[in-house]
Parts: structure tokens; sequence; C-alpha cells
């Protein structure tokens, strides 16, 4: 995110909804914070995928699931992946340590807009929530 537009609404939508980045994702991405839940640690994914944050993807990525290396389009790469924005249909916990929330992300890459809608997976270790899994329900 842009240091000079750090009270412009976090790139998830904010959670509560209009929230700048440093009180909604950035306190996760940027100052160490543990999400919450499995819904607030999606968004700071998705807000870490929009600003090119391979650390923090990867960090939150269950280790028996995570790929061996990930490579993220930077924000302003010309013909890269651009995320335009998150909608978060659905979550819920499963259990104390199993969650899923259902989103869609919406996305440019070489000049044409997708659409993709998928229900994650979440598991809680030690007190942390990560992502395990999707299920990807169409692109568009």
């Amino acid at each position: 995110m842009k240091k000079n537009n750090a009270a412009a609404v976090c790139p998830c939508g904010g959670l509560p909804a209009g929230a700048p980045y440093p009180q909604c994702c950035g306190q996760y991405i940027d100052a160490g914070h543990i999400a919450p839940s499995a819904e607030h640690l999606m968004r700071s994914r998705y807000t870490a995928y929009t600003l090119a944050r391979t650390d923090y993807v990867t960090a939150t990525w269950h280790a028996d699931t995570r790929p061996a290396q990930l490579a993220l389009d930077a924000p302003d790469a010309p013909h890269g992946t651009r995320w335009l924005g998150l909608k978060v249909h659905a979550f819920r916990d499963i259990d104390d340590t199993h969650a899923e929330v259902r989103f869609t992300a919406r996305y440019r890459e070489a000049g044409r807009a997708h659409r993709l809608t998928e229900t994650s997976r979440f598991i809680k270790k030690n007190g942390r929530w990560f992502y395990v899994d999707g299920i990807i329900e169409g692109t568009a």
C-alpha cells in the first residue's frame, strides 16, 4: 500500500466496512498481530495478494498444503494480475479449530476482467489461523 495513502480504505473493503489499511489488514500484515478469525485472515491474505506480499501469504498458508514457491505480480506490473475488489459472501466456524470463508475476488489479468469465487478452508494451530485449501466455484 502506498505510504501516502495510509488513510485509504483497505483493499479488502475494510473490517469494519470502510476501515483504513493500518486499522484493518495492516495490523496483521505489517504489525504482526494475529488474525482473530478465519475471515480476518482471509481478508488479510487477499490484501497481501494485492500488495504482492509473498512473505505474508506463505506464512499464513498451512505447511501441509503450502506451495514450495510462490510468485506474485507487483501491483504496478503492466501485464500482471491486478486485484480489484473482494466480497465476502459467508463465513462459518465449523468448530474451534476449523472454519470456511466463501468469497469472490475480482481481478484484471492481461487486460481482461475475471472473478474468482472460492470457499476457503482454514485451520487453527497454536492459536493462529492458517489457510489450508479452497474449492473454486468458477471464473468468468
